[in-house]
C-alpha cells in the first residue's frame, strides 16, 4: 500500500521593501586569505585524522569555573574565537587549536597571544601560534604543531576534577546556578547554589 503524504499548505509571502529588512547582510568572504591558505594546508596536513572547525568561539570550548565569582574572567571570553579547532572526527572532542599571530619580533609577545596560549595550557589543550602569511609550507606548520605538543606535555593540566570547580545545574529546571550566601536564618552566612533563575525557580544545592 503506497502511502502519500500531505504536504501542508505555504502561504504567499510579500517581498519586503529595502526599508523594511532586517539589517544583515552576508559577508562576501568567510574567511580571510590568511586564514584560507591556512586551512588548506591543514586539510593536507591532517588528512582525516582530526575534523577542522574554523573560527570556534571560545565559549563553546571553555567553561569558567564559579561563574559568578570569576565574572572578569568571561568578559576575556566573550564574542572571542580561535581560528582553527582540530577535533576527533568521531566524538568532536576538541585536540589542538590553532591560532593565527601578526608577525612580531622574538623578543615581543602581543598580550591577546599569550592569554590565548595561557588559557590552552590551562586546560591541558596544545595552542600552535602560525605566523600570518598569504601562503604556507607543510613542513613549517608541522613543527610548530610538535612545539606546541612538546609544551603542553611540560605542563599539567588544571581540569575541573573537584566539586568546588564544577558548577552544578538546576535540579528543578535545568539551568546553571550561582554561588550564593544566606542572608539569614539558621544557615547565615553559609554558602549554596541557587538558581540563577531565581525568584521564579526556587531550585537549591547545598554546598557538601
Amino acid at each position: 500500500m503506497e502511502l502519500k503524504m500531505k504536504l501542508p499548505e505555504t502561504k504567499s509571502v510579500r517581498p519586503k521593501e529595502p526599508d523594511e529588512r532586517l539589517p544583515y547582510r552576508l559577508r562576501e568572504q568567510f574567511m580571510s586569505t590568511p586564514e584560507s591558505a591556512l586551512f588548506r594546508t591543514l586539510q593536507e596536513l591532517v588528512g582525516r585524522r582530526y575534523a577542522i572547525c574554523p573560527k570556534v568561539g571560545l565559549n563553546d570550548i571553555f567553561y569558567i569555573v564559579r561563574p559568578n565569582e570569576n565574572v572578569h574572567f568571561f568578559n576575556k571570553i566573550f564574542r572571542k574565537h580561535v581560528d582553527f579547532l582540530l577535533c576527533d572526527p568521531v566524538t568532536f572532542k576538541p585536540v589542538i587549536g590553532v591560532e593565527l599571530v601578526k608577525p612580531v619580533s622574538r623578543s615581543e609577545t602581543r598580550e591577546t597571544d599569550q592569554f590565548m596560549e595561557d588559557l590552552f595550557l590551562s586546560a591541558g589543550l596544545p595552542l600552535v601560534h602560525v605566523p600570518s602569511s598569504d601562503r604556507y609550507v607543510e613542513r613549517d606548520v608541522a613543527e610548530l604543531f610538535q612545539l606546541a605538543v612538546m609544551k603542553v606535555k611540560e605542563t599539567a593540566p588544571l581540569r575541573a576534577s573537584t566539586k568546588t570547580d564544577s558548577v552544578p545545574m538546576c535540579p528543578v529546571c535545568g539551568r546553571m546556578m550561582t554561588l550564593r550566601i544566606h542572608r539569614d536564618g539558621p544557615n547565615a552566612g553559609m554558602k549554596f547554589y541557587g538558581c540563577m533563575d531565581s525568584p521564579r525557580c526556587n531550585g537549591v544545592v547545598a554546598l557538601g
